[in-house]
């Protein structure tokens, strides 16, 4: 079914779910999964250059992973509103030896990057996800996805990160991010990607105002219905702030993991399958009690 077609409530599946990412398989059917963020940026608006070096950023994705991450996405790179690019050489600089000293260690890895060569790179180390922003923009990134196996991540963002809240305008936000992440699966896939390798998110933050990123959260259910795995990123965001500001709380991004929480649980309960946040342990509570409630309301049925 096609992201167009797809509409009201759907409880994930009960078994046979899987992502499929280089030589693995991950299973969707017992829990939703954990991505934990590892940010090797100076800028990135929650984070930024906490673990700019490679001992400190590896020493945080391990434990990320020993929290419970199922996957740990490796960025050098900020996507924040207004963030400046970086030159392909400095982000492999920043990820690749992370990346490498992970895989080592047993890690799931994926890389968010927009750069084919940057993913190529990542790759090559031992990555296993590429979490591409951009939605596949370089077929360059395309061609690399289609010929590794890798899992890749296909994200809308109205704009680039430097224009993406400019003005974001819409007529329905959710039928129109359904209908741009329809037409990149499908192009993914005439490419020579397997649908079994493909994981959308709608994008939460990217390109969006307060209110697209509350429709789109509300509408996950509209995306879980196309029968691909999706995942939900709002760890920590602006329009928490937004939410947490007009109850009478004044935060800064750190200061938004348990908001974050309720926001995964949400995501959760609607059949996402993965969700991508700074702080784990409070996510993987958060989904598993989600998880747990939405199993036995499908055993009442």
């Amino acid at each position: 079914m096609s992201l167009s077609e797809a509409g009201g409530y759907r409880l994930p599946p009960e078994g046979g779910s899987v992502w499929r990412i280089r030589d693995r398989v991950l299973d969707l059917s017992g829990h939703a999964l954990v991505m934990g963020i590892l940010n090797i940026t100076p800028d990135s608006f929650s984070d930024g250059g906490r673990y700019a070096t490679r001992d400190a950023a590896v020493a945080h994705g391990l434990k990320l992973w020993q929290q419970g991450a199922d996957i740990i996405d490796v960025g050098g790179e900020s996507t924040r509103p207004g963030a400046e690019p970086v030159a392909t050489d400095e982000e492999i600089g920043r990820v690749v030896p992370v990346i490498r000293d992970l895989v080592a260690l047993g890690v799931v890895v994926s890389v968010d990057t927009m750069k084919a060569g940057v993913a190529a790179a990542a790759i090559e180390a031992g990555a296993h996800i590429i979490n591409d922003v951009s939605g596949l923009a370089d077929p360059a990134m395309t061609d690399l996805c289609s010929e590794t196996g890798a899992g890749v991540v296909l994200m809308h963002m109205q704009g680039s990160p430097q224009t993406m809240q400019d003005d974001p305008t819409y007529g329905d936000v959710v039928a129109e991010v359904a209908e741009f992440l329809n037409e990149r699966v499908e192009s993914a896939v005439d490419a020579g990607i397997d649908r079994s390798r493909i994981c959308i998110d709608p994008g939460i933050g990217f390109g969006k105002t307060f209110e697209h990123n509350i429709e789109l959260l509300n509408g996950i259910d509209r995306f879980v219905g196309s029968g691909l795995p999706v995942l939900v990123g709002t760890s920590r965001k602006g329009f928490l702030g937004q939410i947490l500001r007009e109850a009478g709380y004044e935060t800064v991004a750190a200061e938004r993991d348990v908001a974050t929480a309720a926001t995964v649980a949400f995501a959760v309960a609607a059949g996402a399958a993965v969700v991508r946040v700074h702080n784990v342990g409070h996510a993987v509570q958060a989904a598993r009690v989600a998880g747990a409630m939405v199993r036995s309301s499908r055993r009442r049925k």
